[in-house]
């Protein structure tokens, strides 16, 4: 089933993720959408919460089925396949285009504009299912924002100076990320990761300092790996970090 096949249209949530959660664990099927007006508690990674306000981002989750052999050996490319989904629907939407923040923030001249968020629910035979949330500034205003993000947050009407359909973005967001979901199911790791770099936010040699749970250090920008992993030049020589060791990305 096409993802957005079936949308759950909420009014307030804590967060989409949790509602598609718990729709998914009830047996929803795959491509499920659930969309809302606000989160109270939308979250970005590690712990980070997105702010939400009413009406005027696009606050959505999916929910992903795995096919019966399983999720496949690169499924933790997924973040990478939402992220460039995402930056697709905007660009085919709005005409806007974004760079992509390794592993999971659409940035627009080195603002915020959107945030991924992928989570995955495990029985006791591996991942039963994935829940991929999307978070994208739409409407809001320079004011619209807490003081302490306006420096750098934008949103897609700040950018283009008009209004944006939000309804079109979902719309967008949707065959994109059908789209790019079942490259992953299929088995083109190479393909997701190239995509992702081709619309990177940052170019090779670009000074980054990265921050992991040791710490923060400065190197520069290699590109991704053959499994979707930071590629950071320092000391001489190209050091891989993961995904899941990262607590923080910034250009120089």
């Amino acid at each position: 089933m096409p993802l957005g096949t079936v949308v759950h249209k909420l009014g307030t949530v804590s967060s989409t993720n949790d509602a598609a959660r718990d729709l998914a664990r009830e047996g929803a099927a795959h491509g499920t959408a659930v969309l809302a007006e606000e989160q109270t508690r939308g979250r970005g990674t590690k712990g980070r919460l997105w702010h939400s306000p009413p009406g005027m981002g696009l606050y959505v989750s999916f929910v992903l089925r795995f096919p019966p052999q399983g999720p496949g050996p690169w499924f933790h490319l997924l973040p990478l396949a939402a992220g460039v989904a995402a930056a697709d629907a905007v660009l085919a939407a709005s005409g806007i285009e974004v760079r992509l923040k390794w592993p999971n923030d659409l940035v627009r001249d080195g603002r915020k504009l959107g945030g991924i968020l992928v989570e995955s629910v495990s029985t006791g035979s591996g991942p039963a299912f994935a829940v991929v949330g999307v978070g994208i500034n739409v409407g809001h205003r320079e004011e619209d924002f807490p003081e302490e993000l306006r420096p750098r947050a934008t949103s897609l009407d700040l950018i283009a100076g008009r209004p944006t359909d939000k309804d079109a973005v979902f719309a967008a967001l949707c065959r994109a990320l059908d789209n790019w979901y079942n490259a992953l199911i299929r088995g083109e790791p190479g393909t997701i990761v190239k995509a992702f770099e081709d619309r990177a936010a940052f170019s090779s040699g670009d000074p980054i300092r990265v921050t992991t749970g040791s710490g923060p250090f400065q190197g520069v920008y290699r590109g991704l790996d053959a499994r979707g992993r930071l590629l950071v030049g320092r000391r001489g020589r190209t050091e891989p970090v993961a995904l899941d060791d990262i607590l923080g990305l910034e250009g120089q």
